[in-house]
């Protein structure tokens, strides 16, 4: 078998067949297949595209590159979740612990932010003390032992997908369904997962700007998912403003707790309902969305949510302290707000705005080697639909650097938009899969 014979059929419009898939990935990822062959065939994908069950036999090729977690040892159906990401996304922090505390097993891979969106591993190390550095019995244990752990991605994992996408970063072949779906869904399979739900964001703020897309991409993964013998479901959510109203690390953990005690923002509850009561339902702990709701809420109104969240920082190294007092936490040198000119309406806050606004006061990676500073933010006092006169507060940005602020604040004030017309709120939730 020869890679220059596979590159010619599917510029061609040839079919690959699995063998020939799973030679190209095993191939590439060992170093016997240069850069500049893999490069034609991911430009020749872009182009002819690739069929339902090539795209399996690609992902599962890539899953099988590397390790292959075993989740045997863990009783009960495992849950995995996973989102697109985007600007103020903290779900995972207030939605894990919700439904561990429902009685479903989560065991979860997560990774760091890189540029204005924030890692689910960033966030959790505001605790001090917490580790996702845990070995894999260990992560094991806690699952059986507490209900959920999340540890970081190992190197083991898929590694034929770093190796993928760092070339299709820079050959232009990025934008392709297939090659955008198998690339997520070959380490959500190798992390071990029984079940999976997506949360595929859509809007300014979100990798699919286009709702079309966004959906498009969300049947993928889910047919893809299930074709490989795993439970999946998906939602797609709104990101055309951020999500709930904290940006920034501290910031967003604050109010992942206060969610927890009932008191969190309408849009980020709703979402994290809505997750949650799909994850139950894999979990089979719930037999439609109403039930896992009323049992989400619950947890909530009890406060076994918030002893759950305390219960995994704990098992992970983590001072748990400021889960039941966030004052705790650290807190930035600055604060200062931007106010609104006029009279009107929030018609629109640019959500890419407002992430690179956190990422200029230090709440964000530009590179891999940048140290994040967590107690910085954004808090969004108004949002689209709210209205406003002179004056009013907007939003407060929450610095250690008064160059940093200067900067971040004239950013925030562009990404707000105050218009005379009242816009109509659209749900945070745009469809389920």
């Amino acid at each position: 078998m020869r890679m220059y014979d596979l590159i010619m059929k599917k510029r061609n419009g040839g079919k690959l067949a699995k063998e020939e898939i799973y030679f190209m990935v095993d191939g590439y990822t060992r170093g016997e297949i240069p850069d500049y062959q893999m490069s034609a065939m991911m430009m020749a994908i872009y182009f002819v595209g690739m069929d339902e069950e090539e795209t399996l036999h690609l992902t599962m090729a890539m899953a099988e590159s590397g390790e292959m977690l075993d989740l045997s040892q863990i009783q009960g159906v495992k849950v995995d979740k996973h989102s697109t990401g985007g600007v103020g996304d903290k779900t995972s922090l207030a939605l894990t612990p919700m439904v561990a505390a429902c009685g479903v097993k989560i065991a979860k891979m997560s990774g760091r932010g890189l540029g204005h969106t924030g890692g689910t591993i960033d966030k959790l190390e505001s605790f001090k003390g917490f580790s996702t550095e845990i070995s894999t019995d260990q992560f094991i244990e806690n699952v059986n032992k507490i209900g959920i752990a999340i540890m970081g991605q190992t190197r083991e994992l898929a590694p034929a997908d770093k190796k993928l996408y760092a070339l299709r970063d820079v050959t232009a072949t990025v934008d392709n369904m297939s090659l955008i779906a198998s690339s997520i869904m070959s380490k959500k399979l190798a992390a071990g997962a029984d079940a999976i739900v997506l949360d595929v964001k859509t809007g300014s703020g979100a990798f699919m700007k286009k709702r079309a897309d966004a959906f498009a991409l969300a049947q993928e993964m889910v047919r893809l998912g299930r074709n490989a013998g795993r439970n999946t479901m998906a939602v797609v959510s709104d990101m055309d403003q951020p999500l709930g109203n904290a940006i920034g690390n501290i910031l967003e953990v604050k109010e992942a707790i206060a969610t927890l005690k009932g008191q969190g923002p309408a849009d980020f509850t709703e979402l994290c309902l809505s997750l949650g009561s799909l994850m139950l339902i894999a979990g089979g702990v719930a037999k439609d969305e109403q039930e896992g709701r009323d049992k989400l809420l619950k947890v909530i109104e009890d406060g076994s949510a918030l002893s759950k969240l305390a219960e995994f920082v704990k098992a992970q190294g983590g001072d748990d302290s400021p889960v039941y007092d966030s004052e705790l936490f650290e807190q930035a040198a600055i604060s200062e707000a931007i106010v609104s000119p006029d009279y009107g309406y929030v018609q629109k806050i640019v959500c890419d705005e407002a992430g690179i606004a956190s990422l200029i006061l230090g709440g964000g990676r530009e590179t891999k080697e940048s140290v994040i500073d967590l107690t910085v933010g954004i808090i969004l006092k108004k949002k689209v639909g709210d209205e406003v006169e002179p004056g009013d507060e907007l939003a407060v940005l929450y610095a250690n650097d008064p160059d940093k602020l200067k900067a971040a604040k004239e950013r925030l004030q562009n990404a707000y938009h105050i218009g005379k017309q009242k816009p109509a709120k659209s749900s945070v939730i745009i469809g389920v899969l």
